[in-house]
């Protein structure tokens, strides 16, 4: 039974370990200068600049490349959903031929047994070495990466650490189950595509935010919070801020709120949206010279940043946490197959 899955499968397997042999040597080859260009650019910052510019532009050098590989860890499970889990079984049901190897005194459940173990083990081991190799790789630029491309926010978690094996997991099953209960392949494909996606997308906004009680704190205004600034040209009227989805002191926070709080502790204005100061005309620093003493009039004032996240010591925790998730659910879905499989007359 191992040698006939492994004939059918052999096609499938062959060509995605070149793909991945193909990706590991690229990645091989690119990674150690991209890591002495990092070194090189931390070594060669100046006190007074915090390695911002640095940052910036070589995140911005290595943008595409970056965002690439993050698309190719997330296709791949789906793509083990589509066109390894779905068809494993339908292509059998449809032809007719688990009858042949029921009649071989080959048992339902150790066929069953034997195609997923082998097949979603592949799987599980594909994307595990997908997801690793572009960690490593990644590492300077998740380090380097602007607002928006942390490793705890939501499209960089998902291509990170071991979270891509419990996708394939869940994928694969999702496949095999879908094309059990449907029987045939394109339905199966589809239906396979659409529910993969909804719990992808799921996951991310109505579970990973509460696998731990995000903190939630105020910050004063400033240079690492605050993305625009107008200020008052005679040194009264009003300011114009603009606030950032950044935590001071807390660098690759995933954050979920960021709003800015008057003087009352009411909400004015969340990140992204320009909200007005009213200043006294006796704020006599706040004038297009005095930025930063404009910056601390506000403060003053008692204006102040209020930010629900996730720190980045929590993403391994989630890593395990949400990996654990994916394998109850893969779980519950082998457990559907082998049930639904011993109830079937043919």
């Amino acid at each position: 039974m191992i040698w006939l899955t492994w004939r059918q499968f052999r096609g499938s397997a062959v060509l995605t370990a070149a793909v991945l042999v193909v990706l590991a040597a690229a990645l091989a080859v690119t990674g150690p200068d991209l890591v002495e260009r990092y070194s090189a650019g931390i070594a060669g910052c100046t006190p007074d600049d915090s390695c911002a510019r640095f940052y910036d532009q070589f995140f911005d050098e290595y943008q595409t490349p970056f965002m690439a590989l993050c698309l190719i860890v997330l296709l791949l499970p789906a793509i083990v959903g589509l066109f390894w889990g779905a068809p494993l079984l339908t292509r059998e049901l449809e032809a007719g031929t688990h009858l042949l190897v029921w009649n071989q005194s080959v048992t339902r459940a150790r066929w069953l047994t034997v195609k997923l173990g082998l097949v979603g083990l592949a799987a599980v081991l594909a994307a595990g070495l997908c997801g690793l190799a572009v960690t490593w790789w990644s590492d300077p630029l998740d380090k380097s990466a602007m607002a928006g491309y942390g490793l705890m926010d939501p499209l960089v978690f998902d291509a990170r650490g071991i979270v891509p094996m419990g996708y394939a997991a869940f994928a694969f099953a999702l496949g095999v189950t879908m094309g059990m209960l449907v029987r045939r392949t394109l339905p199966a494909m589809a239906l396979t595509l659409v529910l993969f996606a909804v719990v992808q997308l799921a996951m991310p906004t109505l579970v990973r935010p509460y696998l731990s009680t995000p903190v939630t704190a105020t910050y004063e205004l400033g240079t690492g919070n605050v993305s625009h600034l107008g200020i008052p040209r005679e040194g009264g009227g009003t300011a114009r801020v603009m606030l950032d989805s950044i935590v001071p002191g807390n660098t690759g926070a995933w954050v979920l709120s960021s709003v800015l709080l008057d003087p009352s502790g009411r909400r004015i204005a969340a990140a992204g949206d320009d909200a007005a100061i009213p200043i006294s005309t006796t704020s006599g620093p706040c004038a297009p010279q005095g930025m930063e003493l404009c910056m601390a009039e506000i403060n003053r004032l008692g204006y102040r940043q209020q930010a629900i996240y996730h720190p980045l010591a929590r993403f391994w925790t989630f890593q395990w946490l949400e990996t654990g998730i994916y394998a109850l659910l893969t779980l519950g879905l082998t457990w559907l197959c082998f049930w639904w499989l011993r109830r079937r007359r043919s």
